[in-house]
This record gives C-alpha cells, structure tokens and sequence, in this order.
C-alpha cells in the first residue's frame, strides 16, 4: 500500500538530524514504484545538497546513461559485490542477482569512463553547483 506521507515524515525527520555532503538514491528513471517514491521524495527533502542517484541492475531493464563515474579499484568492486549478495538476501531467487550481472555493470561502467582497473560505480547527477 501506498504510504508516501509516513515516508515523507521520515525524510524530514532526517533532514532534521543529519547534514550529509552527499545524499545517495534510487535513480528517477527507476521503474519500481518503491524506488521512484524514495528518489521523488529524496528530492524533496534535500533539495540544497548533492544528490547523486544509482543504478540497480534488475529484469525492469531500465539502466540509463549515467553521467557521474567513480573509479574502483578491483579489490573495492569485488567486496561491493560479495557485499550486495550478502545483504540483499531476499533477491537471491531473482534470475537477475548474481555475482556476474554485478560485476558485468561495473565491468561496463569501468569502460565507459576508461577506469584504469576496468571497473567503476555510475551515478546520475542532475544537478550540480561548483
């Protein structure tokens, strides 16, 4: 069932307590409707701080262009990985969730901005101020 509001109530509830530099969320394209709620009201809530959105791999099919790369070395992707199969148990029956898929999306980040150990984390960063 649909609880936007609690949810909001909680976002401010964090805004009060916390001032993070980065605030990290679903990706806005994201086609689980849970996700794009968190992204939308992330939004809302943190409106003056960098906001930079991540990917989910998942059988939606709905990866964009990220724009935002952050280099890995192997060592860091690998125990990103071992980490997502280890606390994300209630996906391991999904066809989609294995150490492959995972390590394929970094692989291809990794090409896509020449990360030197071939692999990268991307994020979508819409709005920027230097």
């Amino acid at each position: 069932p649909y609880i936007g509001a609690e949810i909001k109530d909680f976002f401010e509830e964090l805004k009060r307590k916390y001032l993070p530099d980065i605030v990290l969320t679903h990706y806005r394209g994201d086609l689980h409707q849970d996700h794009r709620l968190v992204s939308e009201l992330t939004w809302n809530t943190f409106r003056s701080h960098l906001i930079l959105e991540y990917e989910i791999v998942k059988y939606d099919g709905d990866l964009g262009v990220p724009n935002f790369f952050v280099p890995l070395n192997e060592s860091i992707a690998r125990n990103k990985i071992q980490t997502i199969v280890r606390c994300f148990g209630s996906q391991v029956d999904k066809s989609w969730f294995n150490e492959g898929v995972f390590s394929s999306i970094l692989r291809l980040r990794g090409v896509e901005c020449r990360a030197p150990s071939g692999f990268a984390e991307a994020f979508f960063a819409r709005k920027l101020v230097l």
